[in-house]
């Protein structure tokens, strides 16, 4: 097994959580190896092509080129570094309850390679208890016999995608480990990298608040989702009364009505929490109230967006416009623009999509904006989106972003 190197980071996965975190711990004079199972995206990311929006491909590039960050599929090599860190996604299964098929996986692949005084840290957004309990004991079942002293933690990501002001140095990094000495290296690790880590008591503290920050948003989102159903209702507009609300300075923050939820958190990470809740023998009641509403989003949008239609037409043509789940990436995951858009199918309507940043999406392909169609739902304003090819042809364009103002022909949601 080869000599492991104090400075030296292992990342399992090397996509929006794992390739920013790369790059921040090479910044702060880390050497990083980037393991991650697909092995064209390896070859994408050694060829200097980063995957993900918030790392350039010029700062990809002066990484490789000193040496200090190369991607592999070896699981091997974590046998190198003083720190592993896993960043893998765990999403859904088709019950809608957690899938950790690819953290236990990821696991199972350092395992046999990690090194003695090892610092093994899960990023992965689970459950309460899903270190102690699902990555330890596979640690410890598949690890070299020599390998006696080893270090956990649980330091859930923070990453919020195309957020131009937060980022993996500036926002607060919550650290949760089994024992004293775990929770020095830790935080020796994450406050090289970062301007501020926040020490929990437990890592069952640190992954019960990844949850809780998430589902925070997701019913508040369910709230102003539903207000806005009260208040289209009564033909009174939703973002002015938020915007009159906003003028309290304490005890209000305003969130925004949209198509729905979308990307790798906000619809999943509540789920967990619902899921964890039943195995403790509670219902999360409110939370799966708000997901309900959530999931539901997207036919109130799409019914609004059809009454727009001129009653005459027969087969009505829509086109959405962003199928992105948030503006300024090309990430579709668990994106809301799915649901619309069968909603709208199942109605007799044929839909097209638009998405200056997204070239495929689930079996189909961008059209421009000269699409004949007789009504638009902008779902997501993405930079380079020029509407004037729709409203110079008075096409009428549902607003769901609250980002086209008083334009003639845009109704808003």
């Amino acid at each position: 097994m080869p000599a492991q190197k104090s400075q030296v980071l292992a990342i399992i996965g090397q996509g929006y959580v794992g390739l920013p975190l790369a790059m921040a711990a090479v910044d702060a004079g880390w050497t990083v190896i980037g393991i991650d199972n697909f092995e064209a995206k390896v070859s994408q990311i050694n060829s200097g092509s980063s995957p993900v929006e918030d790392i350039s491909d010029q700062q990809l590039q002066a990484a490789i080129a000193k040496g200090a960050y190369k991607a592999t599929t070896d699981f091997s090599t974590v046998s190198q570094a003083a720190v592993i860190t896993i960043c893998v996604p765990t999403p859904l299964d088709e019950k809608r309850e957690p899938d950790l098929e690819l953290l236990r996986s990821a696991t199972k692949g350092i395992a046999p390679f990690v090194s003695n005084e090892t610092l093994v840290v899960s990023e992965s957004t689970s459950y309460p208890g899903t270190l102690r309990d699902v990555i330890i004991p596979i640690v410890n079942d598949l690890k070299p016999k020599e390998s006696q002293n080893l270090y956990f933690a649980s330091a859930p990501e923070r990453v919020n995608p195309g957020d131009p002001v937060w980022n993996q140095k500036n926002t607060p990094r919550l650290i949760g480990a089994i024992d004293a000495d775990s929770k020095i290296k830790a935080l020796e690790f994450y406050e090289s990298i970062c301007d501020a880590a926040v020490s929990v008591s437990t890592p069952e503290v640190a992954e019960a608040a990844k949850l809780l920050e998430n589902t925070f948003r997701l019913v508040n989102i369910a709230l102003i989702n539903e207000f806005t159903q009260l208040c289209s209702t009564n033909n009174i507009n939703v973002h002015e009364v938020i915007d009159a609300a906003s003028s309290k300075p304490y005890g209000f923050m305003p969130f925004r009505p949209g198509v729905g939820v979308g990307g790798h958190c906000i619809p999943v990470d509540p789920l967990y929490l619902t899921w964890w809740a039943r195995q403790s023998g509670v219902q999360a009641n409110f939370v799966e109230s708000a997901d309900s509403i959530n999931q539901m989003m997207p036919k109130f949008v799409a019914e609004r967006a059809l009454t727009l239609v001129e009653k005459k037409t027969g087969s009505p043509r829509v086109l959405i416009l962003g199928v992105a789940y948030k503006p300024g990436v090309a990430d579709v995951r668990e994106t809301p623009a799915t649901e619309l858009r069968n909603y709208l199918k199942s109605k007799g309507a044929t839909v097209a999509w638009h998405d200056p940043l997204v070239s495929k999406w689930e079996g189909s392909t961008s059209v421009d904006l000269d699409w004949d169609c007789d009504v638009a739902i902008l779902a997501t304003k993405q930079p380079g989106m020029d509407l004037r090819a729709l409203t110079d042809r008075a096409v009428k364009i549902l607003d769901c972003t609250n980002s086209l103002g008083n334009l003639e022909g845009v109704t808003a949601l």
